[in-house]
């Protein structure tokens, strides 16, 4: 092997380890969150009715992703006008605190509704950080991939964030099996939030030698408009295309890998580590269907996998979530990994069909923009939709019409995308 293909090779492994590093903090975080809510809702939003405080709890879930648009703006331009890498490293550590902070913090019984007020403005503030790292990361991570191999090496920010809910369900799964009702209530939720702040050291030092590519042209010209209002003034399409894809992304992905463990105790009748044993092995599957589906995307195209992961989505979601709706191990883990296999299909192809949309100048902002706008708005409420429509229909596979409407949407939006593979991404 000769020296330089060895270089080519070891830069490939930085690239593809810092993109993968970061998102596995970010989605660590929201998931053991999502999978610890209902502890949660206890602590921190005490009511008379379990409901009441589990929707609540998911309320300051939601409130996290509300503030997704506000860090794919902040990020967005550091990213398009400072460089990918400076994005990549702030983003990382603005989740690390936070983080622990929600693992030091005081509960509703020690220092009463101010509790409350402190996780929401925690969960704000993480908000922030996933608006910027996530998008940052699989378009640093695209620009950066041979042409040849773009949907294979933007899936790795997909994969760290499908590791990082791996890891937060096997963590949940862990301390719920070894830990007494009492214990888990009074500090074992804790400890999966302190230990988070290990990732965020590793993904720091990753991040801070990997390569940066020149900044685009507009960035440098002291005239040029903002990256932003470049991007809804040139690519409103375009932005709006995007945003249509990712409504069917959010709404599935957090309905099926953070609001089900939940369903399956509740309506099912699953106990909480078993709950979680089937996600983490899910997860485990999608983790590995998401690069195959990108694979796969590199040699025949991005819209194929895109139409048959919101169609599947569409068509199937009620008779998957009828298979859950059985006490019945092997029934229930064949319904999610059926999920996790056209949510892959969709997923794999996304990161390089929204970097090969937009043009360099613009691509951050324009990329988290319109990512991160649907996830707050259908991403972020969709676990505390789900518990909405369970309580007011009493029908326990009821939220599987709304995947089916949302992936519905999202396949007529994606007819109208042309082609992207293959694209150019120069200026």
């Amino acid at each position: 092997m000769s020296d330089s293909t060895q270089e080519v090779g070891g830069k490939n492994i930085r690239v593809l380890a810092a993109g993968f590093i970061g998102n596995i903090l970010e989605w660590y975080d929201f998931a053991v969150y999502g999978f610890f809510a209902p502890t949660i809702g206890k602590l921190f939003f005490p009511s008379d009715n379990p409901t009441t405080s589990l929707i609540a709890a998911f309320g300051a879930f939601a409130a996290g992703f509300l503030m997704r648009p506000v860090g794919a703006v902040l990020f967005g331009h550091i990213g398009d006008r400072m460089g990918r890498k400076k994005a990549l490293t702030l983003s990382v550590m603005l989740m690390a605190i936070p983080t622990l902070l929600v693992g030091l913090l005081p509960t509703h019984a020690e220092i009463g509704i101010a509790a409350a007020v402190l996780m929401v403005l925690l969960r704000m503030v993480q908000g922030v950080s996933v608006g910027g790292e996530y998008t940052s990361s699989f378009v640093f991570l695209v620009e950066h991939a041979p042409l040849e191999r773009r949907a294979f090496f933007g899936s790795w920010s997909m994969m760290g964030a499908t590791c990082g809910i791996l890891l937060g369900s096997a963590v949940g799964a862990l301390i719920n099996t070894f830990t007494t009702d009492a214990q888990l209530l009074a500090w074992g939720w804790r400890l999966p939030f302190i230990s988070g702040i290990l990732v965020a050291f590793v993904g720091y030092f990753i991040r801070h030698g990997i390569p940066e590519q020149p900044i685009s042209k507009e960035a440098t010209d002291p005239e040029a408009m903002s990256p932003l209002r470049d991007a809804f003034t040139n690519h409103r399409k375009e932005m709006l295309q995007s945003a249509g894809l990712n409504m069917m992304n959010a709404v599935t992905f957090y309905t099926v890998f953070i609001y089900l463990p939940t369903w399956l105790v509740d309506e099912v009748g699953e106990t909480t580590a078993e709950a979680l044993d089937i996600n983490t092995i899910s997860m485990a599957a999608l983790t590995v269907f998401v690069p195959i589906a990108a694979i796969l995307a590199d040699k025949f195209g991005r819209k194929p996998f895109l139409l048959i992961g919101s169609a599947g989505v569409a068509l199937l979601s009620p008779t998957l979530l009828g298979l859950m709706h059985h006490h019945n191990f092997a029934m229930i883990l064949t319904g999610q990994i059926s999920f996790s296999l056209l949510i892959a299909c969709f997923a794999g192809a996304i990161p390089a069909t929204i970097t090969e949309l937009f043009r360099r100048g613009v691509r951050v902002s324009a990329a988290s923009v319109s990512y991160n706008l649907p996830f707050a708005i259908f991403g972020g409420t969709a676990p505390m939709v789900a518990a909405w429509l369970m309580k007011e229909t009493g029908n326990p596979i009821s939220v599987a019409w709304y995947l089916s409407a949302i992936a519905t949407i999202s396949f007529f939006i994606t007819l109208t995308i042309k082609e992207t593979r293959g694209t150019k991404l120069e200026e």
